[in-house]
């Protein structure tokens, strides 16, 4: 299980924004996987951010597939609810919470508006079978994961990250995270202050 809270590691996902999704936005789709999504803060927070940068309209082309190992089968419910106590929202930009979540009544609990919970679905995967969840993702973050792996597996599942991505799709990475040199040949980094790779 990866741990995770809203708005966490903005800088990258600010990235992403910046530079991915001008070029993704070209598609049809969005197709987006996030691997080790913990409850939802991570693919919620990059759903709204989207939501802001490109529009109603276009967001409805936006589709999130979140995974997580899940240890606990807990986080389907939660992620489907979308409901979060209010300590797990005060780290939200007031300006982004009160456009996109909605008080739980008689509750000390927030819940994210239905456009949001639309763009993301989750489902229960080990990045580990190597088997990849689908194919022609424009986008695939797996943050706070890999570090939980030895080399050689982290190697395996980025290969399998490439096989997934349609050309030119991005890959997103934890700060701490760097891309083994074996795969330098796959991807070619984006910016200089954030993992963020284009597949080659």
């Amino acid at each position: 299980m990866a741990f995770t809270y809203f708005f966490r590691d903005l800088q990258t996902l600010e990235m992403i924004c910046d530079h991915a999704i001008p070029t993704l936005r070209l598609k049809q789709k969005i197709k987006i996987w996030d691997a080790g999504c913990a409850m939802g803060p991570e693919p919620y927070t990059l759903a709204m951010l989207l939501r802001d940068r490109i529009g109603h309209m276009y967001f409805r082309n936006v589709k999130i597939q979140a995974t997580d190992i899940d240890g606990s089968d807990l986080f389907d419910k939660i992620i489907y609810e979308a409901e979060y106590p209010r300590e797990q929202v005060q780290r939200i930009p007031k300006e982004i919470f009160e456009k996109y979540f909605v008080k739980v009544e008689n509750q000390d609990r927030y819940c994210l508006i239905d456009e949001i919970k639309a763009a993301v679905s989750f489902q229960k995967h080990d990045l580990l079978t190597l088997s990849s969840i689908g194919q022609d993702f424009g986008l695939i973050l797996c943050k706070n994961v890999l570090l939980h792996f030895n080399e050689q597996e982290r190697i395996a599942v980025i290969r399998m990250f490439h096989d997934s991505l349609i050309d030119g799709g991005y890959l997103a990475m934890e700060q701490t995270q760097k891309l083994p040199v074996e795969l330098k040949d796959l991807f070619e980094p984006v910016v200089s202050n954030a993992q963020l790779y284009k597949k080659v």
